[in-house]
């Protein structure tokens, strides 16, 4: 598993700005790449510093068209996903998107794995929150969680890839992995069940 996760990286890193798109897409849709397109981008930022604007441009762009596939679909089966949610979670997050969706949505989207963004995502396409606002507020809060990786991987890039090269760091890797497909696994059955 090791080996095959290290191939992957390795393709996506080789394919620089394309791999952040490609790896953003795919973490940002239903599928958790958890840190993966932050791991991505600062190691390419750390060797490559004169580039940092490219990469963060990549990555904010993929992250977007993946949290658009999810609006997409959300909005398509939104009636249907709030009727099997009527739980606490459920709840609070519906208050929260009526009331502060641009917030809520700028927020989530600055915050790093395990917070449940994707869910925050559906919530805004099944409660129909305006295309152009949820994609403005995204963009907006990713662009910002970038520039702020790609500007700590040239001042700390070293120590970075130092720290990627750790065993402490691939068993971390390999336990987020783990837990991204179990969820992936999660969510896919729970939108193919309602």
């Amino acid at each position: 598993m090791d080996a095959f996760l290290r191939h992957l990286f390795r393709l996506a890193y080789h394919a620089g700005s394309l791999g952040l798109l490609t790896v953003g897409i795919l973490d940002s849709s239903f599928l958790m790449l958890p840190l993966g397109n932050d791991f991505l981008l600062l190691g390419l930022a750390a060797h490559h510093h004169e580039r940092v604007p490219l990469y963060v441009a990549a990555a904010t762009l993929g992250s977007v068209l993946g949290v658009l596939l999810t609006l997409w679909l959300s909005r398509k089966g939104g009636d249907r996903l709030a009727k099997g949610r009527r739980g606490r979670t459920w709840k609070y997050i519906e208050k929260q998107m009526k009331q502060k969706s641009g917030w809520a949505l700028t927020l989530g989207s600055l915050m790093p794995p395990p917070f449940p963004f994707t869910v925050f995502v559906a919530a805004a396409g099944a409660l129909k929150v305006p295309l152009k606002k949820a994609l403005s507020f995204i963009a907006a809060g990713r662009l910002l969680r970038f520039t702020m990786e790609g500007v700590l991987a040239i001042y700390y890039g070293r120590w970075i890839l130092s720290f990627a090269q750790s065993p402490v760091f691939k068993d971390v890797a390999i336990a987020i992995l783990v837990i991204a497909l179990v969820g992936s696994a999660y969510s896919i059955y729970g939108w193919v069940r309602h």
